[in-house]
C-alpha cells in the first residue's frame, strides 16, 4: 500500500559514524531534502558560536530542518526530558527560547518536548502540574513563530509515564484546558506506540487530526522498515488518507544488513 508522504532523516540516531555537523550534508547526499534532530548540544544553553555552527551546517547542506527536540538531559544516560522534573525545570525553561530561535532561523516549527521520567522526590501529581506549566510556556514561545510543541509517548524500560497516544493526548488536553494553549500536537512514533501495546491502526483512525508529526522504525530491533513485522507502509497510507500531510521522520537504528537507506528507492527520498 503506497503513500506520498515525504521522508526525512533523524540525524541524531542515523549517520552517527559522522560528526554531527556533517550529517545534514550526508542526508542531502543520500537524496533527502529535510532532517530532524534531538537536541544537538550537551547543555540547555550552548554558546552562541555553537548555535551558529549548527545553523550554518544545516543551511550549507541545503536541507530543511523540520523537527527539533528541546533539551532533554542526558539521553544516552537514560534521561527522557525535563518538562516534569522539578530539579531541572529551570534548564528546560532556559532552553525554550534558544530552541525556538534555532527554529526561527531555519524555518522549523515542530519542537518535541520529552515529558521526563518519574522521580522519587516528587509525586506524580506534582510532576504533572509542573509539566502543564512548562508545556504552556514552551507553547507560548513556539506560537511566536507559528510553531507546535510535540508530546511523545516513548517505549523502553525507563520510568517514563507517557506510554500510549491516550496518555500524551490527555497531557495536551490538560495544557489546553488549564492554560489555553492550542498549539500542541501528538508526536506519533509508530514504533514506540506499537511496542507499548497501542492499537496503532485505531490511534490513526481516531486521532489523525491531532497527529502533528510522525516517526517510524520497525519492530523488533528499532531498525529500518522491512527488518521487522510492523505494517508501516499500510499505516502511513492510512495517515495520508486521514488527512495527515506532514513529514515522516526516519528515527531508526541502521541494522547494518545493508546501507541505512537501501530499503527506500532514491526517488522516494526527496
Amino acid at each position: 500500500m503506497s503513500h506520498a508522504l515525504p521522508y526525512e532523516v533523524n540525524c541524531s540516531i542515523l549517520l552517527t559514524d559522522l560528526p554531527l555537523l556533517e550529517r545534514p550534508a550526508a542526508a542531502k547526499e543520500a537524496g533527502f531534502d529535510a532532517v530532524e534532530f534531538w537536541w544537538p548540544f550537551d547543555t540547555a544553553v550552548p554558546a552562541q558560536r555553537d548555535v551558529d555552527a549548527f545553523v550554518r551546517a544545516v543551511e550549507d547542506a541545503g536541507v530543511r530542518l523540520v523537527g527539533l527536540n528541546f533539551f532533554a538531559g542526558n539521553m544516552p544516560g537514560g534521561d527522557r526530558g525535563l518538562v516534569s522534573w522539578a530539579a531541572r525545570s529551570q534548564e528546560f525553561r532556559d532552553n525554550v527560547d534558544v530552541t525556538v530561535e534555532i527554529g526561527e532561523r531555519l524555518g522549523c516549527t515542530a519542537f518535541n518536548a520529552l515529558y521526563g521520567n518519574r522521580v522519587d522526590d516528587a509525586s506524580a501529581e506534582e510532576q504533572d502540574a509542573l509539566a502543564v506549566e512548562n508545556l504552556a510556556l514552551a507553547a507560548k514561545s513556539a506560537a511566536r513563530i507559528g510553531g507546535t510543541v510535540l508530546v511523545e509517548p516513548v517505549s523502553g524500560p525507563q520510568p517514563y509515564p507517557l506510554r500510549t497516544a491516550a496518555d500524551a493526548l490527555a497531557v495536551i488536553d490538560r495544557v489546553r484546558d488549564t492554560a489555553g494553549a492550542t498549539n500542541l500536537g501528538l508526536l506519533a512514533d509508530l514504533y514506540h506506540l506499537a511496542v507499548n501495546g497501542d492499537d496503532v491502526d485505531q490511534v490513526i483512525a481516531d486521532h489523525v487530526d491531532r497527529i502533528a508529526h510522525v516517526q517510524i522504525a520497525d519492530h523488533p530491533g528499532r531498525n529500518e522498515p522491512g527488518t521487522g513485522s510492523l505494517p508501516l507502509q499500510q499505516q502511513l497510507a492510512a495517515l495520508e488518507r486521514g488527512g495527515y500531510r506532514g513529514w515522516v521522520g526516519l528515527e531508526y537504528k541502521a541494522s547494518g544488513q545493508a546501507g541505512p537507506f537501501d530499503w527506500l528507492p532514491r526517488e522516494r527520498r526527496s
